[in-house]
């Protein structure tokens, strides 16, 4: 099983880094924008991104699992299942903000076993398989040691996610003890946290493609993530994911919400 998830895995790193190229040049010339039902932006690159993928995926393991942002949930028998952002951040995207990535994380029988995140504009791709270690390129990372959370670096998305989930004045006072709160929000957040460059990253109204990815990376680099209830769920849309040492000092702050 172990040669299963390693083969998938370096797979999806040479096939990211080929199909970044392609949608790099779609950020550098611009796109124009459509609109979901969810009011949130896709374009063609995040179309043709995922459609690359999943015809690769269906090409080398066609009995396996897809779940994708922009195309949908396709059964497979394997118990291999493979959930896809092609491009995390769209809206950075489409304002030639470089934080974007595309995400592809790979599940088997409900473990997430590995993840990437690819950063084409950044230069940069964050990754992790079960049992092997996270890295940012050939680098290994590591989360901090920090266990205070005065001094903690902690990044958020925005604001309006928490007043959505009805825990704004748990947001405000976590932001009094911890004043070094910053707004990196999507995928960006979670990998500084992964390499060691923060200690948390909370946010609300995340989808299964946007964070199971990073799983494997925060998990593999030492670090924990749940919901803020302390359980692991991809279909919840509440997250925090941190150093392990700050977990439950940033969780308190939310204990009372309801998903």
């Amino acid at each position: 099983m172990k040669s299963d998830i390693k083969d998938r895995y370096c797979l999806v790193l040479e096939w990211l880094e080929r199909i970044g190229k392609k949608t790099l040049e779609w950020f550098e010339k611009g796109t124009e924008i459509e609109w979901k039902p969810d009011h949130s932006p896709v374009t063609i690159a995040d179309k043709e991104a995922e459609h690359e993928l999943r015809e690769l995926i269906s090409e080398f393991f066609p009995n396996d699992g897809l779940l994708g942002e922009e195309f949908g949930d396709q059964q497979g028998s394997s118990g291999f299942r493979w959930i896809i952002d092609p491009i995390d951040g769209t809206r950075s995207f489409t304002r030639g903000i470089p934080m974007w990535a595309m995400l592809v994380g790979l599940e088997y029988r409900g473990q997430m076993v590995a993840g990437v995140a690819h950063a084409p504009a950044l230069g940069k791709t964050w990754h992790a398989c079960k049992g092997e270690g996270a890295y940012v390129g050939d680098r290994r990372i590591q989360v901090s040691r920090q266990a205070n959370l005065g001094p903690s670096q902690v990044y958020y998305s925005g604001l309006k996610w928490f007043q959505k989930a009805g825990v704004e004045e748990g947001f405000l006072r976590l932001s009094r003890e911890c004043p070094q709160l910053r707004g990196f929000g999507d995928f960006y957040g979670f990998v500084l946290v992964a390499q060691g460059s923060g200690e948390a990253m909370i946010e609300y109204g995340v989808k299964p493609w946007d964070i199971a990815a990073l799983f494997p990376i925060i998990e593999e680099a030492g670090g924990k993530m749940t919901d803020w209830e302390g359980g692991v769920n991809l279909k919840r849309s509440d997250v925090l994911a941190s150093n392990g040492l700050v977990h439950e000092k940033t969780r308190q702050f939310f204990q009372g919400f309801k998903a």
